[in-house]
């Protein structure tokens, strides 16, 4: 994306990775414009002050790409009292993406609509939404909590953008899967679990350039201008689980999700 001219902010929860990150890209690009901001979406407190601070700077926003994620983390809660993956995984980017939506609006135009990217996971497919026990109190399971909050993902994905068409807004929403990718989201797992994973990796996994490129592709491609929606992997759409497409699911997520956050229960794009 700095390669191509946009100006880049990396906001994540480590300030030495992130500010790595800068640097990495400054010396492959001496003209990129990117910079890194402090943002833990583990803390509904730090996403709100993160969207102060950029819209204080009165920046437009074209593209919003919701990268972060946990996995198979033991059980434990975010700052607000929330089941770890539910937290970070989803609340956090549902907050994020709707306190930055009216920016998204006011960026996008008929011609070249703002886009948000979400990425999911084909774990979903063996996630449930358990509206009395989103936070998995009852029985808890690692593997549950992570299916759960990418299937939640999505579903705010897919509603998100039937709200978006509904109100004639300039801005798309997609969902990407980027495959199993060798990156650091697996250092949760048991000692023995995570040395046959670097094992397997080499042989099987991507690289992080590989990963990215669907979500390069719903970020940037003209081919995509007004058509939004959708979930996509290996460059292309794909069908997601039958309870996905639920609107009642989606509603009923979407009003409880924003009891949880803090905003208005029908709160509109």
């Amino acid at each position: 994306m700095a390669r191509l001219g946009a100006h880049v902010i990396i906001a994540g929860q480590n300030e030495v990775e992130g500010v790595s990150a800068v640097k990495r890209i400054y010396e492959e690009n001496r003209e990129a414009t990117v910079e890194f901001e402090q943002l833990d979406l583990a803390s509904l407190q730090s996403v709100r002050q993160f969207v102060q601070s950029f819209k204080r700077r009165g920046l437009p926003l074209d593209i919003l790409v919701n990268n972060a994620g946990v996995m198979l983390v033991r059980e434990s809660c975010t700052k607000d009292g929330f089941e770890h993956h539910f937290g970070v995984n989803y609340l956090g980017h549902f907050l994020l993406t709707l306190l930055l939506l009216d920016t998204l609006k006011h960026s996008g135009k008929r011609s070249s609509c703002s886009r948000v990217v979400n990425l999911s996971s084909s774990a979903h497919r063996a996630g449930e939404i358990r509206l009395d026990d989103l936070q998995n109190r009852h029985c808890y399971s690692p593997h549950a909590a992570y299916c759960q909050s990418k299937l939640a993902l999505l579903l705010f994905s897919y509603h998100l953008q039937e709200r978006l068409d509904r109100g004639g807004f300039p801005v798309n929403s997609y969902a990407v899967d980027p495959w199993m990718v060798d990156t650091s989201l697996y250092r949760h797992l048991t000692l023995p679990a995570r040395l046959a994973q670097i094992a397997i990796a080499r042989l099987l996994f991507r690289r992080p350039s590989q990963g990215a490129s669907t979500v390069l592709y719903t970020a940037l491609s003209p081919s995509l201008e007004g058509d939004g929606g959708g979930y996509w992997s290996n460059g292309h759409l794909e069908m997601t689980s039958p309870n996905t497409f639920d609107p009642q699911l989606q509603l009923r997520l979407w009003n409880v999700s924003c009891r949880l956050v803090g905003l208005q229960e029908h709160h509109q794009p």
